[in-house]
């Protein structure tokens, strides 16, 4: 075999193997086409409880932080500034239009150390749990994962949490229990 048609080969190949991850993209955002991202500004009259600058890793299905979501505007990996308020969570994403995460679409908030493409310190990831669909009857959950850089995963997940209603709790509490 010449040297030419080494190089040849190694170039049928690359092209094969870009056009199989092309093909696959194109499938997995297909498959995901139903998902939305909530965009849109902070509500006027929201008060600002925090801000945190750092990088947005993935968001992916629910409890699968190995399967990547192909949704408009959070397929890929970004700087990103989370903006905590009174009314909801805003990122924005460098290159993107602000999502807003209003209360009733955040199910939860907590820490993680995997995420796709990403293996942090323990507890080293935000993960935020929200409605991906927020009108229509399954209301999709998805995970979003964020890596603070100007702070603690734990001061973005506190002051997410703190402005989270407080569970209902259906279990009887104190002495009648």
């Amino acid at each position: 075999m010449t040297r030419e048609t080494a190089v040849l080969i190694f170039i049928a190949l690359a092209v094969v193997l870009l056009g199989l991850g092309v093909w696959a993209w194109i499938r997995r955002t297909r498959r995901d086409s139903a998902l939305a991202a909530p965009l849109g500004e902070i509500p006027a009259g929201a008060a600002t409880r925090a801000v945190f600058h750092g990088l947005y890793v993935a968001t992916t299905r629910h409890d699968e932080p190995l399967e990547r979501l192909a949704i408009r505007g959070l397929g890929f990996r970004s700087r990103v500034t989370v903006t905590v308020t009174d009314l909801g969570v805003a990122l924005d994403l460098t290159g993107q239009p602000r999502l807003f995460l209003s209360l009733e679409r955040i199910a939860s908030v907590g820490q993680a150390t995997v995420a796709i493409d990403r293996v942090v310190e323990k507890d080293g990831l935000v993960r935020l749990a929200w409605h991906a669909a927020a009108d229509t009857p399954d209301r999709t959950l998805v995970d979003t994962y964020l890596r603070a850089q100007d702070a603690s995963s734990r001061a973005v997940v506190d002051a997410i949490a703190g402005i989270l209603p407080a569970p209902t709790s259906t279990t009887p509490t104190g002495t009648d229990a």
